[in-house]
C-alpha cells in the first residue's frame, strides 16, 4: 500500500513543503469547505449543529458540510467515493469495514496523526486494530459500543441474588438459580454469534487467524472449542432458539414480556424494552459481561465507527484537521454524553460514570476486539457459517466435526 513518506519526507516537515505534499491546504483565500460523510444516526442534530458551530468559530475560513450516508449499499458507495476524484475529505465507516477500504491503496495514511496527535496508545482495542493494516493506520477510532448483560432487578432479588457476578462461574451459578419457576435465568439465540466470539477471545482462540497472508478458519482451535462449550452452558440456562439468531424473533420483544432475568446486547436494545413496556423503565440493571476472573471483563466484540480521509481528498490538510477535532477529548466526550457511546479511549471511560448502561459497556470495551482484519470477511458474514455451526453444536452434534466444517468454509471464503 502507499506510504505517504515516501512522496512527502518527514525532514521535510516546513509549512510550504507539508502544503506542497497536500497536507495542508492550499493558498487561495476563499473559504474551504470540508465535505465530512456520516452515517444514519451516528449523531444528534443537535451534536452536529454544535460541533459545526465550535469548530467553525474556531477555524476562521473553513465551512464543514455533512451528507447523511444510508448503511444500507454504503460499501460499494464509498469504494467509488474513494476511488474517483473530487470526492468526500471524511467519511465514517464501522470499525470493520476499513479493511476492504484500505485493499483499494486509496486511503490516506494516518498513522503520523495517530501517533504525533491523536494518542494511539490508549486507543480502545477494538476500534484501533481493525483501523490498522499491515502497520499503517488508516482509520482513526470514533466511537464505540459493546454488548453488556441487561437485567431485570426484580428477578433477581426474588432469587436472593443482590449483585451482579463478578466471574463466568458466578454468573452460571446465578443464572441457574434464576432459571425456575417459569423464569428463564438468560434469553440467549442460538446463533448469537458476536456473543460467541466473546467467549472464544476470552479462551485464547480465533474465528481465524492469519498465517502468512493467508486467513484460515479457527474455531476447531481448543481455545475456540472451550468458548462454544461455554455458550452451550449458558444457553441452555434459558428457552432462547437453538436454530436462530437474536433478531428471530427480536429479543428485546422477549424480554420486556418480564419473564427473562438476563439479555446480552448493547444498550441500544433499552429503547426496545420500554416501548414494549414502559413499566420496566425502573427495574433494569446493567453489567459488564463477566469474564474467568473479577479483575477482567469478558472480551467482548466491539462495534462502532472509525474515521477514514481518502487520498483525493480535495481539502485533505483541512480535513485532519477536523478529525483531529471529533477524534479529540473535547468532543469524544460531549459525543459519549451526547449519544451513549464509549468513547475512542480507554482513559475516557471516567466521563460516563453517570450513565450506568454506557459505564458497564466501557468497561467492556477495554477488553474489546474486532472481527479478522480481512478484507473478505464481509464475505464471510454474508453466508454466515458460523451460525449452522453453533446450532449443530447446541442440537447435540460432534462439536470438533462441526467446528472443522465451519472452519473450512470460512477459509475458503477468505482465500477469493
Amino acid at each position: 500500500m502507499k506510504n505517504r513518506h515516501l512522496a512527502c519526507p518527514l525532514a521535510a516537515a516546513t509549512a510550504l513543503l507539508l502544503a506542497g505534499c497536500g497536507m495542508l491546504p492550499g493558498g487561495d483565500d476563499g473559504p474551504r469547505t470540508v465535505n465530512v460523510w456520516l452515517m444514519r444516526d451516528s449523531v444528534s442534530e443537535d451534536f452536529l449543529k454544535r460541533f459545526t458551530e465550535a469548530y467553525e468559530q474556531e477555524h476562521e475560513g473553513v465551512e464543514l458540510e455533512f451528507t447523511i450516508q444510508e448503511w444500507t449499499g454504503i460499501g460499494k458507495k464509498v469504494t467509488e467515493a474513494i476511488q474517483g476524484s473530487g470526492g468526500p475529505d471524511v467519511i465514517e465507516v464501522g470499525n470493520t469495514q476499513v479493511a476492504q477500504y484500505a485493499d483499494t491503496d486509496k486511503l490516506f495514511d494516518l498513522t503520523l496523526e495517530s501517533v504525533r496527535d491523536l494518542g494511539r496508545e490508549d486507543w480502545l482495542p477494538g476500534l484501533a486494530e481493525p483501523g490498522s493494516i499491515a502497520g499503517t493506520q488508516y482509520g482513526i477510532p470514533w466511537y464505540a459500543a459493546n454488548r453488556i448483560v441487561i437485567y431485570n432487578k426484580d428477578l433477581f432479588e426474588e432469587a436472593g441474588i443482590d449483585k451482579p457476578p463478578a466471574t463466568r462461574a458466578e454468573w452460571l451459578d446465578d443464572t441457574e438459580k434464576l432459571n425456575t419457576n417459569g423464569t428463564q435465568g438468560i434469553y440467549l439465540a442460538g446463533q448469537d454469534w458476536y456473543t460467541l466470539a466473546g467467549f472464544i477471545w476470552d479462551e485464547g482462540g480465533e474465528l481465524a487467524v492469519d498465517k502468512g497472508g493467508q486467513w484460515t478458519g479457527a474455531l476447531d482451535s481448543p481455545g475456540a472449542q472451550r468458548g462454544m462449550t461455554f455458550y452451550k452452558k449458558l444457553q441452555a440456562l434459558g428457552s432462547g432458539p437453538k436454530d436462530a439468531d437474536e433478531q428471530t424473533p427480536p429479543q428485546a420483544d422477549v424480554f420486556a414480556k418480564g419473564d427473562v432475568a438476563q439479555l446480552i446486547a448493547t444498550p441500544s436494545a433499552v429503547a426496545a424494552i420500554l416501548k414494549a413496556d414502559p413499566g420496566l423503565k425502573d427495574k433494569l440493571g446493567y453489567f459488564p459481561i463477566p469474564g474467568k476472573t473479577a479483575d477482567r471483563p469478558c472480551a467482548v466484540f466491539t462495534g462502532g465507527s472509525d474515521l477514514i480521509i481518502p487520498e483525493n481528498a480535495p481539502q485533505r490538510g483541512a480535513a485532519l484537521d477536523v478529525v483531529k477535532a471529533l477524534a479529540g477529548e473535547k468532543w469524544q466526550t460531549e459525543l459519549a454524553r451526547t449519544m451513549g457511546y464509549v468513547p475512542n479511549k480507554k482513559g475516557l471511560a471516567s466521563v460516563v460514570a453517570g450513565q450506568e448502561a454506557t459505564a458497564a459497556m466501557a468497561k467492556g470495551a477495554a477488553r474489546g476486539r474486532a472481527t479478522p482484519n480481512s478484507p473478505q470477511w464481509a464475505d464471510v458474514e454474508a453466508d454466515n457459517p458460523i451460525k449452522p455451526y453453533m446450532t449443530a453444536v447446541l442440537q447435540g452434534e460432534d462439536p470438533v466435526k462441526a467446528a472443522k466444517e465451519a472452519s473450512a468454509a470460512i477459509t475458503e471464503t477468505l482465500a477469493e
